[in-house]
This record gives C-alpha cells, sequence and structure tokens, in this order.
C-alpha cells in the first residue's frame, strides 16, 4: 500500500501559498483570527465543492468522519459550521476573487497555445451572463421580480481552454449591457457577444481600445450601404457588406463604417447576421467565431452542474460570492493540476476521481490517470474463458 501523501495534500502544491497570503493580508483576512483562518476556510469551502457537500452541517459532519487524516491534508484548525459560517458571512469576498484571479493568470498562461477550433493568433473571449435563482425570503436583497430572486455571474471567457478571466457578480435586475462598461479591454483581442450587448456607444469603446467585437445584430438597425463585397454561397455566406449607421443618435455614438456579414444556418433554417470592426478576418471566419461563443454557455452548464453555486451555505451577499468565488478557484485549481500533469481525462472524470479519494494515499498522477492507459492488460491465469471455442 502506497504510503505517501494524501491526494488533497498534493492537490494544495499547485496553490501559490505565497500570493494567496498576499490576498489575504490585502484585506486583513487573518486579523485577530483564532481558530478558523483563511487558508482553513479556503480548504473546507474546497472540500465541499470537490466533494459536493450540501450544507455547512455537511462539511462539519463529513471531516469529522476524518479527523486523524485533516492535519495531513492541510487543514490546521477545527472545523466547526458555525465558525465556518461567520468566515463566510463577515470576510471579505475580495480575498477569494483576487485569489481566483491569481489562478486563472497561471492557467491562461498554461492554455496560451490550445486551439478552439479557429485558426486566429489573437486572443478571443465569448462573453456572456447567467442567471442563479434564489428564494426571496432568504435573500431579500437580491430582488428580481416581485416574487423571485437572483444573482447573475457575468463572465468572460477565454475560449483557449475555457478559462474566466473576468467575474462580475451582480444581482438579477442588473443589464448585461451596463457590464461592458467594467470590461476590461484588451488591444488586438476579439470579444464575442450575443445581441444583448448591442450598445454602439459601448461598442465604439472596442475601436477606440484597438481591440475587435463580434455582435449579433437587431432586427430593426438603421444603416446605409457602402460596399459589397463577394461571398461564396456555398459556405452559407449571403452578404458581406461595409455599412455606416444611419439613426439620428446611433451615428453619432458609432460614427465610423461597420461590417455586416449576412449568413443561412442551413441546421437549423435561420439567417443570422453579424456585426463587427474586424475588416481583415475572412467573413467565415466572422462566423466560425460566433459560433464557438457556445463555449460560454456549456461553461455555465458545466458549473452549475458539478459545482456547488446553485445551493448556498450562507444568505447574505459576502457569502453568496465568497461561495461563487471560490467554486471559480475550484474549476480553475482542476484545470492546472489537468494541464500541469497532462491527464488525458476530462474535467468531470477528474472531478468524479477526487469526489471519492480526496482523502486516500495515492499518487496523484495515478489516481487521476486512466488506468488501463498506464499498466498493460495482464490476464489472470485463474480466471476461465467465458467463451472457449
Amino acid at each position: 500500500m502506497h504510503q505517501g501523501r494524501i491526494i488533497l495534500s498534493q492537490l494544495l502544491d499547485f496553490i501559490p501559498r505565497y500570493e494567496f497570503d498576499l490576498c489575504v493580508n490585502r484585506y486583513r483576512g487573518n486579523h485577530r483570527v483564532r481558530e478558523l483562518s483563511c487558508f482553513d476556510q479556503f480548504l473546507a469551502m474546497a472540500f465541499a465543492q470537490l466533494t459536493g457537500r450540501e450544507s455547512l452541517r455537511d462539511i462539519e459532519t463529513c471531516l469529522g468522519a476524518v479527523k486523524t487524516k485533516l492535519y495531513h491534508a492541510g487543514f490546521r484548525g477545527r472545523i466547526c459550521r458555525s465558525t465556518l459560517a461567520d468566515a463566510n458571512e463577515n470576510r471579505d469576498w475580495r480575498i477569494w476573487a483576487d485569489f481566483a484571479h491569481v489562478l486563472i493568470t497561471r492557467a491562461r498562461i498554461l492554455y496560451a497555445n490550445d486551439s478552439f477550433g479557429v485558426d486566429l493568433v489573437q486572443t478571443a473571449y465569448a462573453f456572456d451572463s447567467t442567471t442563479i435563482d434564489l428564494c426571496l425570503a432568504l435573500f431579500p436583497w437580491a430582488r428580481f421580480r416581485k416574487h423571485k430572486a437572483a444573482v447573475k455571474i457575468h463572465t468572460l471567457l477565454a475560449l483557449r481552454g475555457s478559462i474566466p478571466s473576468f467575474i462580475h457578480i451582480t444581482d438579477g435586475k442588473t443589464h448585461d449591457v451596463n457590464i461592458l462598461d467594467s470590461l476590461p479591454i484588451e488591444p488586438g483581442s476579439f470579444y464575442i457577444m450575443d445581441r444583448g450587448y448591442i450598445d454602439f456607444e459601448r461598442l465604439h469603446n472596442f475601436v477606440e481600445c484597438s481591440a475587435f467585437f463580434i455582435v449579433r445584430a437587431k432586427r430593426n438597425m438603421d444603416y446605409t450601404r457602402r460596399i459589397s463585397n463577394h461571398v461564396e454561397r456555398d459556405t452559407g455566406l449571403r452578404s458581406d457588406q461595409t455599412i455606416v449607421l444611419a439613426g439620428l443618435q446611433t451615428s453619432l455614438d458609432y460614427p465610423e463604417p461597420m461590417r455586416r456579414i449576412t449568413f443561412f444556418d442551413v441546421e437549423r433554417k435561420r439567417r443570422l447576421v453579424f456585426l463587427t470592426n474586424a475588416f481583415d478576418i475572412p467573413a467565415l471566419a466572422v462566423t466560425e467565431l460566433y459560433k464557438c461563443r457556445w463555449q460560454v454557455e456549456l461553461f455555465f452548464k458545466w458549473i452549475k452542474q458539478h459545482l456547488r453555486i446553485k445551493a448556498f451555505f450562507g444568505t447574505s451577499p459576502n457569502a453568496v460570492r465568497t461561495q461563487i468565488w471560490i467554486s471559480i478557484s475550484v474549476y480553475v485549481l482542476v484545470a492546472i493540476v489537468k494541464k500541469e500533469l497532462q491527464i488525458d481525462v476530462s474535467m468531470y472524470e477528474i472531478l468524479q476521481i477526487l469526489s471519492v479519494s480526496i482523502f486516500e494515499k495515492s499518487p496523484l498522477l495515478l489516481a487521476l490517470s486512466r488506468i488501463r492507459d498506464i499498466l498493460p492488460h495482464v490476464a489472470s491465469c485463474n480466471q476461465l474463458e467465458l467463451f472457449k471455442s
């Protein structure tokens, strides 16, 4: 039997402790703390994410069942549900937001050369939001409708590696287009968005920052065509035009020429119209880039199915943000482990393995790899053949 380190302890090797401590000290997270440090809080919440715990009592009970292993796993304090609840309630959620960005920066470097299906040198992002429904009686600060509460997670997803590079958490009433004011814009990068983000004054900020946007057009857009380029209709393209906005206000908000591309989706029998300020890439590449926007939808679906962000351990805004940011940190940490160890398994499989082996003593690479790919198949001499000719 392997007598090495516990798997959870091996996962901690991928956490930069120096940067973690900087995030904690920046907001005085451990000031006058006697029982539960910020690192113990992070471990307990990460344990809940990796193993699918349902509540704070569930966390306390499960960790108490392996009390003799907690020190070797990395815990240095006693995990009590009341203490953990107070920490989630009172400790600044920006600690976990800053630490998540530390992991995101590291993950983006690891996945910088990955392909996402389009031959593009520049960085490409997909921007969208997802809504998490809440109980209005428990979360009155997140009022969404008359009898409903909700929070929104606005996410800028880097298409290389599906790593979230920017996340903004708001209440359900906040309109998606308003978050464009807070969006970090990198010169030369592509930003892919749905039609809900059409605001020509805000879209012009991408031009001023030397970045590119791709967005679906609305049907009632008033414009004047200047140039029509030839397109290959057998590819699904119907038009590639250079236009200027003709509306009284929109022409002032966006005074420069824009590219309008029409594409017919044969599979779904619908016509799609795209707007972009990128004139140097082929028209078909614009449609392919927009198709990659679906990755952010898959990201939202994945984290809702496999991470604890639909049911919360606390009801305050700070507790909700703390849980969301730690769940994002866990997602990015698993992505880092997958890339660093060059494991040929999906993120889902890694989480499933960790959920049942987090306190086992086994080499992390062996635990997460496909055993049939590592060990040769050896038939047992005592095993009878079921069908023998």
